[in-house]
């Protein structure tokens, strides 16, 4: 009886020591590498997908680099008008305000052309072909004829302009463009309200219908 007993005792403890074994391996097994839901070795990491996100930026990029291309070809627009405006005009506030024109735009070119080099940008070395459409017309024009189609082409180049700067400060990629850009729509606002000034004293309206339109910067 006894002998039966201790018998069937370590088939028992036989029994359980296989299956405490069995249950360990499973367990060792599931927390292997390459168990379901782990990495596999030499597998990279997956990184969440991003789509659209270097275009993004790459978009924003290309925007800064119009903005400083189209404002150093503003400038020097402005440049040129401005001395238009000192040689035709018989007023002496509009020469004044082509004096202006000529001081501050100058200054803010010599701000924006070291950021055209560093990207990338080749400084224009004239007017954009609508502006010297622009320029070639207020100059085979002089006194009040001069003033009037002047003044009217200046408010409403700066009423683009205040608008393109202001965007442009808010959304431009590059730090220095921005920097630039909130100083040149200081500038222009400044500006606009002058020369809607200088309008009011004139008596000249903006006319969308006038044969001397306004630059597109």
């Amino acid at each position: 009886m006894i002998a039966i007993v201790t018998k069937r005792t370590c088939d028992r403890l036989l029994l359980c020591m296989m299956s405490t074994l069995l249950a360990s391996t499973i367990a060792i097994g599931q927390n292997q590498p390459g168990a379901s839901g782990q990495k596999q070795p030499g597998m990279p990491d997956q990184q969440p997908m991003n789509p659209g996100g270097t275009s993004h930026d790459a978009s924003f990029a290309t925007a800064d680099k119009d903005f400083v291309k189209k404002a150093l070809e503003g400038r020097s627009a402005e440049v040129e008008l401005g001395r238009l405006a000192q040689q035709k005009s018989q007023s002496e506030d509009v020469r004044q305000f082509g004096q202006k024109m000529v001081d501050d735009h100058s200054q803010l070119g010599d701000q924006i052309k070291p950021i055209a080099q560093q990207l990338g940008v080749k400084e224009p070395k004239e007017p954009s072909k609508k502006d010297m459409q622009l320029i070639a017309r207020l100059g085979a024009l002089s006194g009040t004829q001069f003033d009037e189609a002047y003044i009217q082409a200046m408010m409403k180049d700066h009423k683009q302009d205040l608008k393109e700067f202001k965007d442009e400060a808010q959304l431009a990629l590059d730090p220095s463009v921005k920097q630039v850009a909130r100083q040149g729509s200081g500038m222009v606002s400044q500006h606009l309200r002058l020369i809607e000034q200088i309008a009011q004293r004139h008596n000249v309206a903006v006319d969308s219908k006038s044969k001397v339109s306004g630059r597109t910067h």
